[in-house]
């Protein structure tokens, strides 16, 4: 079943569009369109089941690094070093950074959000996590990752993303022994949060970015990053993130902006702000899917403008 809707002049108004507007045909698992603005949301299938979403988990990452940064005043251009433990995490997307590599966490923000790389993420996870554990918040914990992986947790946990539960710093599920999951639902929790800062929504906006890896041995070599968000800059869409893994599927969130509304009320005018955020968790073909569902959700979003943006409690995020 569809998403939430509410009644009188809101559905008459929908229910027309609805008559006409092509529904998914790829079938994903799982899908979630919000107004990232005011967490209405336009459409909802099985958004609240429990799924695998790969490197979607990075934007969790991302978001314990950026927040940690904002209170911690750490500089973006630090250099991290690339920790032994990067090794076993070898993929498709690296950017061939190796144990011993140091690379600013300006540019392993840049190589996990854009390229997806899983060793860029474990190396951020290495980084921030040695600096909580150093702070004595948490006596206990030796390993910094299990730390930067509790952060992750407590950051889902204060977004109520209350069926969520994050196990490592980059998404790949096949190296624990339980599985880590999340919701179609709680990803746009998520993605609303990181997308209300200008710092995320930067990252995420390019479709390429070279980065400086500094070796041990030799001299620093320049690496070229390609987003692998292949709708970027299509639809007025400026992130957010891919994620694969054999358990998962294909999975993507899409983030679309238009023109800020502004409207007289009286004496004063008034700035509405225009997002829609898309969540696509095990699709067979996730960017047709993702930009079907994209122009889908512009057309709810239309429809519900139009009947002045009414808001009921059961259909927010």
């Amino acid at each position: 079943m569809r998403g939430p809707m509410t009644a009188s002049l809101f559905t008459r108004i929908l229910l027309p569009i609805l008559a006409v507007l092509p529904l998914s045909v790829h079938g994903a698992e799982a899908s979630f369109i919000v107004d990232a603005t005011s967490g209405h949301v336009l459409d909802a299938e099985n958004s609240n089941r429990k799924l695998q979403v790969g490197s979607l988990t990075k934007i969790a990452t991302a978001m314990v690094v950026l927040d940690w940064m904002d209170v911690s005043k750490q500089d973006l251009n630090t250099l991290a070093t690339v920790p032994p433990s990067a090794g076993a995490l070898r993929g498709g997307n690296d950017a061939g950074l190796l144990a011993g590599d140091r690379v600013t966490l300006r540019d392993l923000l840049y190589a996990a959000l854009l390229q997806s790389d899983n060793i860029a993420a474990q190396t951020l996870a290495d980084y921030v996590g040695q600096r909580i554990a150093s702070s004595g918040s948490s006596a206990g914990e030796a390993d910094p990752v299990t730390l930067f992986v509790a952060q992750m947790n407590a950051l889902a946990r204060r977004l109520h993303m209350d069926r969520t539960l994050f196990l490592n710093p980059h998404g790949l599920d096949s190296l624990e022994r339980k599985l880590p999951y999340s919701t179609a639902s709680d990803m746009g929790r998520l993605t609303r949060y990181a997308m209300s800062k200008p710092a995320f929504r930067f990252f995420v906006s390019q479709k390429e970015r070279r980065i400086v890896i500094a070796h041990e041995m030799g001299n620093p070599t320049e690496y070229l990053l390609k987003n692998t968000n292949e709708l970027l800059g299509i639809n007025a869409i400026d992130g957010v993130k891919t994620g694969q893994t054999q358990r998962a599927g294909g999975c993507v969130i899409l983030s679309s902006a238009r023109l800020p509304e502004a409207r007289q009320e009286g004496a004063t005018f008034v700035v509405t702000p225009r997002r829609v955020i898309v969540v696509v968790l095990g699709s067979s073909d996730r960017f047709a899917e993702g930009g079907q569902l994209l122009n889908r959700g512009w057309q709810l979003y239309d429809a519900w403008a139009a009947a002045g943006r009414q808001l009921n409690k059961n259909d927010l995020l």
